[in-house]
């Protein structure tokens, strides 16, 4: 995965804008509890292969980066993202990563289901 270049993938993502599209969408405790002690519980998300169309995205910030994606009914949005990369089968495949490497992040588009 290559580090976010913001212009990059906002075209990326608004290729993929008023299309039917497959998400994933996944946070670790990295995402929110990396800064917290033991006593903090654990906490994460994940939605795979929800069907949706957005007709407009933002990717914002200075890295990390927040990337937001509206629908006709609400949003959808993912903080934290620090890479990305176009797979082989034009997929965009986003990922932030923590302060120590691990993956905290993760949001990918496609117009066909992940496996």
């Amino acid at each position: 995965m290559d580090i976010v270049m913001k212009e990059q993938v906002q075209l990326a993502l608004d290729e993929r804008a008023n299309k039917d599209v497959y998400i994933h969408l996944e946070t670790t405790n990295g995402a929110y509890a990396s800064h917290f002690d033991e006593t903090f519980f654990s906490s994460g998300a994940y939605i795979r292969n929800a069907k949706l169309k957005y007709i407009h995205s933002k990717i914002a910030g200075n890295g990390p980066y927040r990337i937001g994606l509206k629908t006709d009914i609400g949003w959808v949005y993912a903080e934290g993202i620090t890479h990305y990369e176009i797979d082989e089968h034009d997929r965009l495949l986003m990922a932030g990563h923590d302060f120590k490497g691990k993956l905290a992040v993760s949001l990918e588009i496609s117009e066909t289901p992940f496996e």
